[in-house]
């Protein structure tokens, strides 16, 4: 049976230590939290995760950690928590590569894959990196398109092409922000539904979405707000759909002042304010500025995040 990835899955942050390496008792403890607050599942080693900054054996000690911590866990309505690996590098063999070290782990739903960065792909060379990934394994296939970091973007009909080719690639988590993009995803594969679906990137646009027809979210927000992002899928799910659009407009300025400073330190800021040491990004990334610690604490008091 085909893997649907469904509901809210926050790609969820890396602790760190001041010394620069991996906090894997606070990344247990967050990933308990996290389920225990709502989340449908968890995505290490996402763009939330710093993956560019993860290399050796912290990779899969990272996978395991989060693997063995929810491993007892189920969400509020009994499923399986489900769990993607980011596999993500510019060259081909090393994708590959991440993707046998996920297979070998075990307990994996599915990969989650980047477009190549820096590197300036045609639609011809994307297709054929993905393609390349597909043949090489049985693990089912998120592609992730997000143009903004990466500068390269999965059209939809190279997305549609793709889906239609490989029965394990079966979603696109879309980052891109643009709602027509979101929308042919979704319209050149209305015809494999039952085997591919697309998730919504943009932590604003959840709602809208779901009411397009996207099966879920990975969320960064949902990092420091669970229970709020939780909320959007659940009541759309339940046919509450106002009260799904009142989750989803609790949930607009948590994303808005993330956008401070240098992706993700804002999110990594937010959960220290809520008393989880995670410590800041890993070098050259800086730490959030006085100024906007001060409208990030004043947003979280103003969603029920933190006290006064």
């Amino acid at each position: 049976m085909t893997f649907i990835p469904y509901g809210i899955t926050p790609p969820i942050v890396t602790p760190f230590h001041p010394d620069g390496s991996v906090n894997y008792e606070m990344l247990g403890k967050l990933s308990r939290h996290l389920v225990e607050n709502g989340v449908h599942g968890l995505f290490p080693l996402g763009t939330s995760g710093e993956f560019y900054a993860i290399e050796g054996e912290d990779y899969v000690r990272i996978l395991k950690t989060v693997r063995d911590a929810v491993s007892d866990m189920t969400t509020d309505k009994g499923r399986k928590i489900q769990l993607f690996a980011g596999c993500s590098s510019i060259a081909t063999r090393n994708v590959i590569r991440m993707v046998h070290q996920v297979e070998e782990l075990g307990g994996y739903d599915a990969v989650s894959v980047l477009t190549p960065m820096f590197v300036s792909q045609s639609d011809e060379e994307l297709y054929e990196f993905y393609a390349s990934i597909a043949r090489s394994t049985d693990m089912p296939i998120i592609l992730y398109n997000n143009k903004s970091k990466t500068n390269i973007t999965i059209k939809p009909a190279v997305v549609s092409k793709l889906a239609h080719d490989f029965d394990n690639i079966i979603a696109v988590k879309d980052s891109t922000g643009d709602m027509t993009n979101c929308e042919e995803y979704l319209r050149l594969t209305m015809d494999i539904r039952d085997k591919f679906n697309v998730i919504m990137g943009k932590d604003t646009m959840i709602f809208a979405a779901l009411m397009y027809g996207a099966s879920g979210a990975i969320a960064s927000t949902a990092n420091v707000a669970p229970r709020i992002a939780a909320d959007i899928y659940d009541k759309w799910a339940e046919g509450d759909y106002d009260g799904a659009r009142e989750a989803q407009y609790r949930l607009a300025p948590l994303r808005i002042a993330a956008n401070q400073g240098t992706f993700p330190e804002a999110i990594k800021e937010g959960l220290m304010m809520e008393g989880f040491a995670v410590g800041k990004c890993l070098d050259p990334i800086q730490e959030a500025t006085p100024a906007q610690k001060e409208n990030l604490h004043s947003v979280l008091i103003n969603m029920g995040l933190i006290e006064q």
